[in-house]
Parts: structure tokens; sequence; C-alpha cells
């Protein structure tokens, strides 16, 4: 169960991006819901995220996306001090914002582009498809996913006991790679419990294993 908690002050509404009908969004409510990922899944993802690469640069760390990832570390009470994994790196926006409030930090990402275009020093930096993850069983304490496509049976496995999933979408509903909080629980194996909330455009959630 996740419980909603007061938006945050600064919460504003999106401008209208992306519907049900964007194919992102259809992939990535299919591939939470068990639907199989494949290899040309991977490599059309991963081409698309390498075009975009040289646009995703310093600037995508703004005041407006920066304020929901750190409403969730802030009033989500993830473990900050533990060791976090992020998916679905992109270009290191999620990446500064975790260096220097966590213990540890990896930095993944499907898309070669990407990683390239993303900061050094700040947390190794590991090409790899999340559907199949380089790590071993409960290695994390944490793991963030901005944006990104859910894999719930591989993040249940490389997340440790008692460990936290931290989820957002920087343009709430009209964000091309977007699930409900709610969806979000019901597609993790188990049971979980959390809290969730809406900062800058976005909203976010922290979800434990209950």
């Amino acid at each position: 169960m996740i419980t909603e908690l007061a938006p945050h002050p600064d919460t504003t509404e999106p401008e209208p991006f992306a519907g049900p009908d964007h194919p992102m969004r259809k992939l990535t409510r299919s591939i939470a819901l068990g639907e199989p990922w494949t290899a040309d899944d991977a490599q059309r993802v991963a081409e698309i995220f390498d075009r975009l690469a040289p646009e995703w640069t310093e600037r995508q760390v703004d005041p407006i996306k920066a304020a929901v990832v750190n409403d969730a570390l802030d009033r989500g009470a993830p473990p900050l001090a533990g060791r976090w994994l992020e998916l679905g790196s992109g270009t290191g926006a999620g990446t500064k914002l975790l260096h220097g409030r966590v213990g540890e930090q990896v930095s993944v990402d499907l898309s070669p582009g990407m990683l390239a275009h993303a900061p050094d020093g700040l947390a190794p930096k590991v090409q790899a498809d999340s559907s199949q993850l380089p790590f071993a069983a409960d290695s994390f304490d944490a793991i963030l996913m901005i944006n990104m496509i859910l894999f719930p049976n591989e993040v249940d496995r490389v997340l440790r006991p008692g460990g936290s999933i931290v989820w957002v979408n920087t343009k709430g509903e009209q964000t091309p790679i977007h699930l409900p909080p709610a969806d979000v629980d019901l597609a993790l194996p188990g049971d979980w419990t959390g809290v969730s909330a809406r900062a800058g455009t976005g909203l976010w959630a922290v979800l434990q294993r209950a």
C-alpha cells in the first residue's frame, strides 16, 4: 500500500507532452506487466537514447527536475547511507543529485551514448541491459529510477531485504516512460509499502518491502 503525501509547496503542473498512446508509454506498461523484453526492444531503445544523448547534458539538471528527486530523498526517507544503484542513469542528472548524499552509488544505462556524456568521477558507470543486471542478488540498499522502464523481477532480485525503490517521473503523467506509483507497487513481486508525492513538475514514490 502506498500513502500519498501532500504535494511539495513548489509543485506545478507539467506542460502537455506524452499521452497514453505514446510508444514509450505502451512499452513501459507492457514490460512492467510481464510482457517479454526482446533484443529488438533493447536495440531500438538504445538507439533512441544514443541519438538523444548530445542534447541531454548538464542543462537537464534544472531546479524543476531536481525538485522531484530531492523531495523523494527528503520526505521518502530511503536509506541514504547505503549502497545505491541508479538504473537508466542517462547523462548523469540523477547521479549528480545522489553524489554526496548517499554512501555509495553505481550508475547503469543501456545507451553507450548516454554514458559517454555523463560526468566522470561521481560514480562507476556500467553499460548494461536492466532486464539482466550484472550484479549479484541482494547487492543494493536502494534503487533509483528516473523516467525508467521497470523490470520488476530484476529490481527485486538485486535489492537487499528491507531495501527501498525510489521511482520518479519528472513530468508526472506527461512523462513518456510513466507508471503511476500504484502500478509500480502492483508490478513488483511480493508485498510493498511506501509513500508518494508530487514535487516540481513530477511525482515520486519510495517503496519498501512490507
